[in-house]
């Protein structure tokens, strides 16, 4: 597995990157046969330390998770355990949707937009246009999944919504968290 351990604005030592390396590897291996890659990320906010591990399986799917402690050790192992309960919660899952599967989950490109917001300072006032502004464009990778996939997918990362393409019926669907705690599903009919 590859890993990617860095940090923002603050240092990084051997000890951790090694400490980091040895416990996610072991808590990824015991539920996800062939995991790819891992980023790890530790910030600064206030008095904690933040950190926030990203992993990708060699079925294309990726968990994610994010902890806050008072030290850095402490905000990955709480990380960590997370990520490890994450996994061990989809793990029947993952062994099916990896046996169910020849190939790795087929991504698709498409664009992702950031507008701007309107504040306006006065609420009565009329915006100029009705074109939002476009702050930033980026490529969004858009996975082909079966609906149980792409639910587990939301799941593991801990993901308000996921778009996706449908494996049935090759249109693009949605999953999302309803505010009951229910997934809501569209499909829309071509």
């Amino acid at each position: 597995m590859r890993y990617q351990i860095s940090g923002k604005q603050i240092d990084i030592g051997k000890a951790l990157q090694t400490h980091v390396q040895t416990e996610l590897g072991e808590a990824v291996s015991k539920y996800a046969e062939r995991p790819t890659d891992a980023q790890v990320i530790f910030s600064k906010s206030a008095s904690e330390f933040v950190c926030e591990a990203t992993v990708h399986l060699s079925t294309g799917l990726t968990a994610q998770a994010k902890a806050h402690e008072h030290e850095i050790y402490a905000a990955f192992d709480s990380c960590c355990a997370k990520l490890e309960k994450q996994l061990r919660r989809y793990k029947r899952r993952l062994k099916d949707h990896h046996s169910n599967r020849s190939q790795p989950v087929e991504l698709f490109a498409g664009s992702s937009y950031i507008l701007a917001s309107d504040h306006a300072d006065d609420e009565d006032s009329e915006p100029e246009t009705l074109q939002p502004i476009i702050v930033a464009e980026m490529e969004a990778k858009i996975p082909s999944l079966s609906v149980g996939e792409a639910v587990m997918q939301m799941e593991l990362a801990n993901a308000p919504v996921l778009i996706f393409r449908n494996e049935g019926n090759e249109g693009v669907n949605v999953v999302y968290r309803r505010e009951d705690g229910n997934i809501g599903w569209i499909d829309p009919k071509n």
